[in-house]
């Protein structure tokens, strides 16, 4: 018997992270982040992954002007062997993939694409409980790329609204425990999508205001592993009373431009 598959995921290293621009409410060029820092930050959550989660970590080579491309959570939507690539909504980081694309096709990957005039920033807008993918729209993806991504997988797309620009990627207010649970903060969502997310999901944890804004939804989970930003601890408390092994990392320097722990990975397939 061939032994489990570690988990994988793709990270990129902060060579060239700084807030360049502003593109969500989090970044301002007067907030700069603190190179050193920022390293020291990436590392520690590298090291939480591959030494007391067991992952693997795949490293994608940073490109100088590409200063977001180290929240490779927004690189695509990974399923099984096909890499459906992201549309940026905005320039800036348009430029990212190709890069994305190259890497995954590199690995025999079937690379996809969406249609160009509908915005899609994969694994930041979309997320699975079971076969069922849950997906948000508003701030950077568009609804009708759901649609899209549905026909493509022949997978149940549930669509929700996101209305705070705050959280402005379904991965900063919305983390699947596993295919029963999810952390979430409700005021990031619209009436339907709440309605949506209650029918959807039997075990809903909700977030304080305080912990959202820390990035507490924005978990990288891993079985009965959850490595997310400090300073969450009325969600530390609740998972830890429910079994789980929290890894609190420190990642205030990519909290300036809008991305946490999940942000900084993809989880992928190789």
């Amino acid at each position: 018997m061939e032994p489990p598959q570690k988990p994988a995921f793709l990270m990129c290293p902060p060579d060239y992270y700084g807030i360049e621009y502003e593109i969500n409410p989090w970044m301002s060029r007067r907030r700069e982040s603190i190179p050193e820092v920022a390293q020291r930050q990436w590392h520690a959550l590298y090291e939480t992954l591959t030494g007391p989660v067991g992952a693997v970590v795949h490293l994608l080579e940073p490109v100088r002007g590409l200063p977001d491309m180290v929240f490779t959570a927004n690189a695509g939507l990974v399923w099984g062997r096909a890499f459906i690539g992201s549309n940026f909504r905005f320039a800036e980081r348009q430029l990212e993939a190709s890069h994305y694309e190259a890497w995954f096709a590199s690995r025999s990957y079937t690379v996809v694409h969406l249609p160009g005039e509908h915005p899609f920033e994969g694994a930041g807008d979309i997320l699975a409980l079971g076969e069922t993918l849950f997906a948000g729209y508003q701030f950077r993806s568009d609804i009708r790329s759901h649609t899209a991504v549905a026909d493509l997988l022949g997978l149940e797309v549930l669509s929700l609204q996101l209305v705070d620009e705050w959280f402005y990627h379904l991965d900063t207010c919305f983390c699947p425990l596993g295919p029963e649970a999810v952390i979430y903060y409700p005021a990031a969502f619209d009436a339907y999508a709440l309605k949506v997310i209650e029918a959807g999901v039997a075990d809903l944890i909700a977030v304080s205001p305080a912990s959202a804004r820390r990035f507490a939804c924005n978990a990288i989970v891993i079985g009965r592993h959850v490595v997310l930003n400090t300073g969450c601890d009325d969600l530390v408390e609740e998972l830890v009373a429910r079994g789980y092994t929290v890894h609190a990392v420190e990642l205030g320097e990519f909290i300036k431009a809008g991305g946490a722990a999940k942000c900084l990975t993809l989880e992928v397939n190789t």
